[in-house]
C-alpha cells in the first residue's frame, strides 16, 4: 500500500507541477489561469490533452512541440519534477498529516514564485494575499501552529521585511524591495511562526549575497543594471526552513544559546 500511495501522490506531484507551469507562464501577463486551453508560446497552436501529459509529453516529443517542432522550455518538465519530489519528500517526512497538505502547497506556490519573480521581477497578489488568509485557516485547525503565532507571524514576517525595505530606500536612495517580497515574508510568516520567518530571512540574506556576488563577476549587465530579484531567495529559504527549519532552530537553541 505504501508504494501505491508514493506513487499517486508522485503522480499528483507532477500533475500540480504542470498546473504550476501554467501559472508561471499566466499569471505575470494577466491571462486566465482556469478555463483558456494551452497553447504553444512559439507558434500559438492549441495543444491536444496528449500534448501535455506530465514530463512524458515533453520525453516523448524530445523536447519540441508536436506542431512547429520549436524547443520546448527545459523549465516545463524542470518544475514537475521538483514538484513531484517535493511532495513525495514532504509524505515520507510527515506522513499523510495537515502538515504534508500544508508543506505541498507551500512547495507549489514558491516555485511559482520562483521563477515569475526570477522572470518579471514581480510576485502576484493572487498567491500572497489567498496565501495569507489560508494560513490563518489552518492555524484554526487541530494539528498546526495556533492562530496566535500565525497573527504573529504574518505581522513579524511582513513588518520586519517593510523595515529591512524602508532602510534599504533611505541607504540607496531607490526602491531596494517591492511590496510582493513583503507579502510573501508575511503568507509565510501565517504559516510557519514568527521564528521560522525570521530564520527564512537570515538564510535568504546570505543566499541572496552569495548568489548575487557571484552572478554580478561574471555578468556585466547585472553589474550595470543591478536588479536582482529577491523573491527566490525568500522561496529557497522557505523551502530549506520547511525541511530543516526545526533542526536548525533547535541546534541554535540548544547550542548556542545554550537553553533546554
Amino acid at each position: 500500500m505504501d508504494g501505491y500511495l508514493y506513487l499517486f501522490v508522485g503522480l499528483l506531484g507532477l500533475a500540480i507541477g504542470s498546473f504550476a507551469n501554467v501559472l508561471i507562464y499566466r499569471l505575470p501577463r494577466e491571462k486566465n489561469v482556469v478555463v483558456s486551453r494551452s497553447v504553444c508560446p512559439k507558434c500559438g497552436t492549441m495543444l491536444r490533452w496528449y500534448h501535455n501529459i506530465p514530463l512524458i509529453s515533453f520525453l516523448v516529443l524530445r523536447g519540441k512541440c508536436g506542431f512547429c517542432k520549436e524547443p520546448i522550455s527545459w523549465r516545463y518538465p524542470l518544475v514537475e519534477s521538483v514538484n513531484a519530489l517535493l511532495y513525495l519528500y514532504f509524505l515520507w517526512q510527515f506522513g499523510l498529516t495537515l502538515d504534508f497538505m500544508v508543506f505541498c502547497y507551500l512547495g507549489t506556490v514558491l516555485l511559482v514564485v520562483f521563477f515569475v519573480d526570477l522572470d518579471f521581477q514581480i510576485i502576484p497578489d493572487l498567491l500572497t494575499y489567498s496565501g495569507m488568509v489560508l494560513g490563518l485557516l489552518v492555524a484554526l485547525l487541530p494539528g498546526g501552529i495556533t492562530i496566535l503565532s500565525a497573527g504573529v507571524g504574518l505581522l513579524v514576517g511582513g513588518g520586519a521585511l517593510y523595515l529591512i525595505a524602508m532602510l534599504g530606500d533611505l541607504l540607496f536612495k531607490k526602491e531596494s524591495m517591492g511590496g510582493g517580497d513583503i507579502k510573501l515574508a508575511g503568507m509565510l510568516g501565517a504559516f510557519l511562526g514568527w521564528q521560522k520567518v525570521l530564520l527564512i530571512f537570515l538564510s535568504s540574506a546570505v543566499i541572496g549575497l552569495v548568489v548575487s556576488v557571484a552572478v554580478m563577476a561574471f555578468s556585466a549587465k547585472l553589474r550595470e543594471e543591478r536588479v536582482i530579484p529577491f523573491g527566490p531567495f525568500l522561496a529557497l529559504a522557505a523551502v530549506m526552513t520547511i525541511l530543516y527549519g526545526d533542526q536548525i532552530i533547535a541546534y541554535y537553541l540548544h547550542n548556542i544559546l545554550g537553553l533546554n
